[in-house]
């Protein structure tokens, strides 16, 4: 069988307008995949790079397939199981930036060239003094970018028309500030000059931006399969979920120069997204973190199970719309509308999220997801939040073992061994407490500032209510004391 390639596709040229740090899946299934519907439709007309930002792995596969790949998006779409597969045709070709650094670098000085899009992990973006400027190419992706822009700030004399647009997508807070400090924290130290960081600072834009999208990657599984049902063979497949969210916060409008909305795209330009950073944190990754630890001790083993279970179904439904949404800012529809589609995502009978995956690091996930949400419904409301306060109860329990082994603390679930994972701290704190009396327990766990930031027994009854919740689930175990709690 023959590889995709443009010779089964109409590929057109385009201008490069975009270079992208990373070829992943994730920026493959969802920047690329958006930019290539926005090609179509006429609302861009911009192909992209893709620099390979790290030194290990290879761009072979790109080369046998002409830089084409397929994205089939899988999930519910109007309450019916949906597949949409798409060949994506906006990569218009890749560079390693160590291999090839030449190559790389020239695109600095390509006269359409307008925006950078990265993905570097949320270590990616960091300032090291020791990185080094003569080094082709720099060692951490700021000191590649601050490099990259000086030659093409070097090369347009400075030309304030030049600058580029910075579209990060790391999953950090304010990804575009923190890009920012680290490139002019390297301008001084590199000691490129007072007209360069001036160039930085008013010719570029740097963006801080919100994604969200499943991208379940490359399906192994089932390649050949889809190979046979397509006529090719492509070992570049992204699969995903349809629901996207692209949020980008920008201190200057450029909704219009990259208008990937008016091609009913789900991308909202703002000058804060914070609201919607809210959302996604309190809604989405809060349910997940809410329900998941209760519903593995109930038997279950996947998100999909968990939605087919009536009492943990129960549980996330009142839990986001009578406990979660009521604390949020953004108008009451579009809240319930997005925790609409979040059930419908959990739903998603082609996604088999694990229950023991999710539950990785859950005390600081508690903290950023659920505590928010638990102390603003105390202060709003004067009482606390049933569900998310048992939430704390149940990952209480999800926590308890005493055997600490090979970096995991070991509990049991109908006489089976499950390995709990978190920072050697967390861990050794549950090895000691767990097994003791609930009040003991609870008031030690509530009382650690540092996984908390704060000392919970100091919220007005949250201990004994814990403490009793905690009660139930060793008493009655946890199906019997998540139904007592829906009451």
């Amino acid at each position: 069988m023959e590889y995709l390639s443009a010779a089964k596709t109409e590929k057109k040229e385009r201008p490069v307008k975009v270079l992208q740090f990373g070829e992943g899946n994730f920026l493959r299934g969802f920047v690329d995949y958006m930019i290539d519907i926005a090609n179509e439709k006429g609302n861009f007309d911009g192909d992209i790079v893709l620099i390979k930002p790290i030194e290990f792995g290879s761009l072979e596969r790109f080369g046998k397939q002409d830089c084409l790949y397929t994205v089939s998006l899988r999930g519910i779409v109007d309450g019916k199981a949906e597949v949409r597969n798409r060949i994506v045709s906006s990569v218009a070709d890749v560079a390693d930036a160590y291999t090839e650094y030449e190559k790389y670098s020239a695109y600095a000085k390509l006269d359409t060239l307008r925006y950078i899009v990265s993905n570097t992990t949320e270590a990616g973006i960091v300032y090291d003094e020791n990185d080094r400027f003569e080094c082709n190419p720099p060692r951490t992706y700021p000191g590649k970018l601050t490099k990259f822009l000086y030659e093409r700030f070097t090369y347009f004399n400075g030309a304030t028309d030049k600058g580029l647009v910075m579209l990060p997508v790391e999953l950090i807070d304010d990804n575009g500030i923190h890009l920012k400090e680290c490139v002019l924290k390297q301008i001084e130290n590199w000691d490129l000059g007072a007209d360069f960081k001036n160039w930085v600072e008013e010719a570029c834009i740097f963006c801080s931006t919100l994604v969200d999208r499943i991208i379940t990657g490359y399906p192994k599984d089932e390649d050949e399969k889809l190979w046979e049902e397509w006529g090719y063979k492509d070992e570049l497949i992204v699969t995903g979920e349809p629901f996207a969210l692209w949020v980008i916060e920008c201190p200057k409008d450029i909704s219009k120069e990259f208008p990937l909305d008016a091609a009913g795209l789900p991308v909202i330009y703002t000058d804060n997204q914070k609201p919607y950073k809210q959302r996604k944190v309190r809604i989405l990754n809060g349910a997940h973190t809410s329900f998941v630890l209760a519903s593995f001790l109930c038997g279950n083993d996947i998100v999909l199970q968990s939605m087919e279970d009536e009492d943990i179904m129960k549980y996330i439904q009142e839990t986001i719309y009578d406990e979660v949404i009521p604390t949020l800012t953004l108008p009451k529809k579009d809240l319930e509308d997005f925790a609409e589609a979040v059930i419908t995502r959990f739903k998603n009978p082609y996604v088999k999220h694990a229950l023991l995956s999710i539950s990785l690091n859950s005390v600081s996930k508690w903290r950023a997801r659920c505590m928010p949400s638990l102390l603003s419904y105390e202060e709003q409301f004067g009482k606390l939040p049933a569900h998310l306060t048992f939430s704390l109860a149940a990952l209480m329990a999800f926590y308890t073992g005493s055997e600490l082994r090979d970096g995991a603390l070991i509990g049991h679930r109908d006489g089976e061994e499950y390995r709990i994972m978190d920072d050697a701290a967390v861990l050794a704190f549950f090895a000691e407490y767990s097994g003791k009396d609930a009040k003991e327990f609870t008031q030690a766990f509530l009382g650690r500032e540092d996984f908390f930031g704060q000392n919970l027994n100091e919220v007005k009854g949250l201990t004994d209510a814990v403490c009793e919740y905690l009660i139930d689930i060793r008493a009655l175990g946890m199906r019997e004391a998540i139904q007592k709690n829906l009451q």
